[in-house]
């Protein structure tokens, strides 16, 4: 579910560019443009706080009603494949090869051509997706048994039958959310970014009306039904503001034979393979986590659910409000404002996402008590999303950074570095998440910790490649002003941490206040 959330809300950043790059004025990189975008970002962090606060009472609703169970990890394993396809067809690839096109014919003021495109696209993209899940209809026995559970050894019969049979009723919000991102990319193509925000909000909402009113007699498949009105009301929500559209038209027509769609199509093809390895590496993740025992798929996905919170708030809303101007500067040849903004980013993340790290690696069980913690959500099941999010939380810089620097990337139109990168950091993370859950076990750990730390190190390793590559390509990067960042917040991650661990060691009670307001 994380994963869908993210590939729609990077559509919302890839359609502000051209709109940007003309404002010459404003992107010279000086002061008012480093308040520009920090207030950009400061309106997009405020949009993804919200939606995150009702994803985590989504995740609260879940964990309460149906604890960290076998029956979840089949919900979240079944969850995976249908992510898994939405990724590969339609999500951020989608969007980064549909939008720029879709904005240049309005640009030209083509609006026949915008929307000749766009009906050409969501006709070819559907029929794609509905093909795509008839055929996962009908192998997913062999996809859940061969595939998800093939290192299993332990699993039984009727679980396979029960991710089989979930997968299947979730198939049809594959289609649903493939039309939605599109929905999204039009909107946002035509300036209006509010009702695309939220929308992921309403999905969640599906999520919890399903797992709370649902017949109770339903058990986990309210769940997954839950996903699929989510996602309805993921697109019913925004199709007034796309009714409201000036000059806007849908052509039954599929668009094979049209040079745009041919081109979007074609456009796609780098982002696919990137998504691809990136959702590969989740699914090998979930396959390694189904192999570690009852709860270890659910607590590794609980726990990185927690982790990307901030991470949202820091990395992605960072990288969306920078993208515009990074993109104008690029255009415009300005590579010395490209640094300075660079620089000044970085070191303001620094800032944030260290004492953020540091604050859930310390109070992680007091944050997991205090959000999942009740009904059936054991506290064993606490220790277990603590362990995970212990070791997701060390990856926190290193997922905010990422998310900036290969949008430094794009923004000069080099769509293939940070692909070639993930791609290799993600093929890192599976080979280490292999390592680590074994050397875990050995040690008497519980073994899914292994696979957060994978994900970290992966992670870490690909950020420092991206920094050195984008210095490269920006003939520096300021570093002085990005050290003293950084070193700013590790003295006073340090101080922060030592006094609140003191605090909760000697008021141990307190503990789920200061973990409360902490999270807020």
């Amino acid at each position: 579910m994380n994963s869908i959330d993210d590939a729609l809300h990077e559509e919302s950043s890839l359609a502000q560019p051209a709109q940007a790059a003309s404002l010459e004025g404003e992107v010279t990189g000086g002061p008012s443009t480093g308040r520009q975008i920090a207030r950009a970002t400061g309106t997009v962090m405020i949009a993804f706080i919200m939606v995150s606060l009702v994803g985590v009472v989504h995740q609260m609703v879940i964990t309460r009603v149906f604890g960290v169970s076998a029956a979840l990890d089949s919900f979240y394993a079944a969850n995976r494949v249908t992510e898994l396809l939405f990724n590969l067809m339609a999500g951020g690839a989608l969007g980064s090869a549909f939008i720029p096109m879709f904005t240049g014919f309005l640009t030209r003021e083509d609006k026949k051509g915008a929307w000749r495109l766009a009906s050409g696209v969501l006709n070819t993209v559907s029929l794609i997706l509905v093909a795509v899940s008839v055929l996962v209809w009908i192998f997913a026995p062999q996809i859940v048994e061969h595939g998800l559970f093939i290192l299993a050894a332990d699993a039984n019969l009727g679980q396979v039958d029960e991710t089989v049979r979930l997968l299947r009723i979730m198939l049809p919000s594959v289609v649903i959310f493939g039309i939605s991102g599109l929905v999204m990319g039009m909107l946002n193509a035509h300036q209006s970014f509010l009702v695309p925000a939220l929308a992921p909000g309403f999905y969640s909402l599906g999520i919890i009306f399903g797992a709370l009113w649902l017949p109770s007699r339903w058990g986990i498949d309210r769940l997954a039904v839950g996903v699929v009105l989510g996602a309805l009301a993921h697109l019913l929500v925004q199709l007034p503001s796309l009714l409201k559209l000036p000059g806007r038209f849908y052509q039954l027509t599929v668009g094979f034979r049209d040079k745009a769609v041919q081109k979007v199509l074609t456009l796609m093809v780098p982002r696919v393979i990137g998504a691809g390895v990136v959702q590969l590496n989740f699914l090998a993740n979930t396959v390694i986590a189904l192999s570690l025992g009852e709860g270890a798929a659910s607590a590794v996905t609980l726990a990185f659910a927690l982790m990307l919170m901030p991470q949202r708030a820091i990395g992605q809303s960072a990288g969306i409000a920078a993208l515009p101007t990074l993109s104008a500067q690029a255009e415009l040849g300005k590579t010395a404002e490209m640094r300075q903004l660079m620089a000044s980013i970085l070191r303001g993340m620094l800032l944030l996402a260290a004492p953020a790290s540091v604050g859930m690696i310390i109070l992680r069980v007091p944050i997991v008590q205090v959000l999942y913690e009740g009904g059936e959500f054991s506290p064993t099941a606490t220790q277990m999303v603590a362990w995970a999010l212990l070791w997701y939380a060390l990856g926190l810089i290193g997922h905010s950074l990422v998310e900036v620097l290969s949008r430094a990337f794009y923004a000069i139109q080099d769509t293939r570095t940070p692909v070639l990168v993930g791609v290799g950091a993600m093929s890192l993370n599976i080979l280490l998440s292999i390592v680590f859950s074994g050397w875990f076990q050995s040690l008497g750990w519980m073994a899914h910790g292994g696979l957060a730390l994978a994900n970290s190190l992966a992670t870490g390793l690909e950020c420092l490649i991206l920094l050195i590559l984008v210095r490269k390509r920006l003939q520096g990067i300021n570093g002085h002003e990005v050290l003293n960042g950084g070193l700013i917040s590790l003295a006073g991650s340090t101080v922060m941490g030592l006094v609140v661990y003191g605090f909760i060691t000697i008021v141990p009670l307190s503990s789920r206040v200061v973990s409360l307001i902490g999270g807020v």
